[in-house]
């Protein structure tokens, strides 16, 4: 992998886990939630789930999860991107190497 695709990886890798530990933040410190609760309703909205038992209750908190959501996504989309052509890239190294070796 050149170096340009890993500085972009650990910058999206950043990102997804700084999208979800501040949302998780919120949701403890506004929505009253527990810690577990606050992870799992992060995840859950972000992975557009949404079971619906949990719920933001105030136009505030509505506001916020609808803006977490929008920007949330794009970004778990762009890691899960990333991870599987960065996966792809490495599984392609491995044959490659193994090709040559059994030339």
């Amino acid at each position: 992998m050149e170096a340009y695709d890993k500085h972009a990886y650990k910058i999206i890798l950043t990102s997804a886990i700084l999208t979800v530990a501040g949302g998780s933040l919120f949701f403890h410190v506004f929505e009253k939630l527990s810690w577990v609760d606050a992870y799992y309703f992060s995840v859950v909205s972000l992975a557009t789930v949404g079971y619906g038992d949990i719920v933001p209750k105030t136009n505030g908190q509505k506001l916020f999860a609808t803006l977490y959501i929008f920007v949330g996504v794009g970004i778990i989309t762009a890691f899960v991107s990333a991870t599987t052509k960065r996966r792809g890239y490495k599984l392609k190294e491995k044959y490659d190497k193994k090709q040559k070796n059994q030339s």
